[in-house]
């Protein structure tokens, strides 16, 4: 029997090429070997932005939807909102009152975002406790792999440690989720900044394809390059970044980089044309899905039915290993 996988999404709107990159592309591979759940984190969204929800919604729907398009197949992976759980917000109360609060505190994520997010109240305990409502969302459908990159390791470590804390106090419960490792290439926006919707420099799945163009064209590229004659290093180049995924024929790139045969200017328009290229059947696909505005919402009932019964019989175990039924 194939092992149960496990792994959310904040809905955050539209999806960029570092979602392609860094998650969706394996989600779909994950999805041909594994038991797969893929679940919308909307509460998880709403520790950093509970002061505009606006838009949760709306974006639930188009992130959905870019998930279809990608090729993650409701046929083959269970697709749910994690709001319409809420045995996860239970088992998360439970597992909440074990966890001490040394744990949270030295988690490395949340040092960096108390140091990052300026001009908003994180200090939150939603927003300490995050580590407990993602182990919940592991446990509540006795998730096994997750696949994670290296700077989510810590979080994972210490949902193990939480679920390995309520198995000895309690009885063996929960497997301790097992790490699948990513390794996802470097993906720049156009600032040469990570690249992310929060900074306004992101190359946008859905975007037209003269977007794309218009974008790529004003990405940073190597810094001490200041004219068409000058070599340049593709090293320091973010725009080679994006190559290394769209091209094959590195070793030409960078020759003529290096040797000022090409200039950025060239350079660009082909990576562009090349995104352009790589993105028409999904923009196809995402197009003929925004047709039918149910979709998103009918795949997220649809998800809900199956893994409803799923959490309920394990928070149903739960509450017998606390003596609450």
């Amino acid at each position: 029997m194939a092992k149960r996988v496990l792994s959310g999404q904040r809905p955050t709107g539209r999806l960029h090429l570092g979602h392609l990159h860094g998650t969706l592309n394996q989600w779909v591979e994950l999805q041909e070997k594994y038991d797969t759940y893929f679940f919308v984190a909307d509460w998880h969204a709403l520790t950093t932005a509970y002061d505009d929800v606006s838009a949760i919604k709306q974006d639930t729907t188009d992130m959905v939807i870019d998930w279809l398009a990608v090729g993650i197949d409701p046929d083959k992976s269970i697709i749910y909102r994690q709001s319409d759980l809420g045995e996860t917000a239970e088992l998360a109360q439970y597992l909440s009152i074990l966890t001490p609060l040394g744990w949270l505190e030295r988690n490395p994520t949340y040092k960096e975002q108390l140091r990052e997010i300026k001009g908003k109240e994180i200090t939150t305990h939603g927003f300490l406790g995050y580590p407990i409502l993602q182990t919940a969302d592991i446990a509540i459908v006795h998730g096994e792999i997750v696949p994670v990159g290296e700077d989510q390791l810590p979080h994972l470590e210490l949902a193990r440690e939480i679920v390995r804390r309520f198995n000895s106090y309690y009885g063996k419960t929960f497997a301790e989720p097992q790490a699948k490792l990513t390794k996802a290439p470097k993906v720049y926006g156009v600032d040469g900044r990570k690249m992310s919707k929060s900074y306004s420099n992101a190359i946008y799945l859905s975007d037209e394809p003269d977007v794309i163009r218009k974008k790529i064209s004003q990405m940073i590229t190597d810094p001490q390059r200041k004219r068409r004659v000058d070599p340049g290093d593709p090293n320091a180049c973010t725009v080679f970044d994006l190559h290394l995924i769209y091209s094959k024929d590195l070793n030409i790139i960078k020759k003529e980089c290096r040797e000022a045969l090409r200039g950025c200017v060239e350079c660009k328009e082909e990576l562009a044309e090349r995104v352009v290229e790589s993105l028409k059947d999904f923009q196809d696909r995402r197009n003929s899905f925004v047709e039918n505005p149910l979709l998103a919402k009918e795949v997220l009932e649809r998800g809900a039915e199956i893994v409803k019964p799923i959490a309920e019989n394990t928070l149903h175990e739960v509450r017998k290993k606390l003596n609450l039924d």
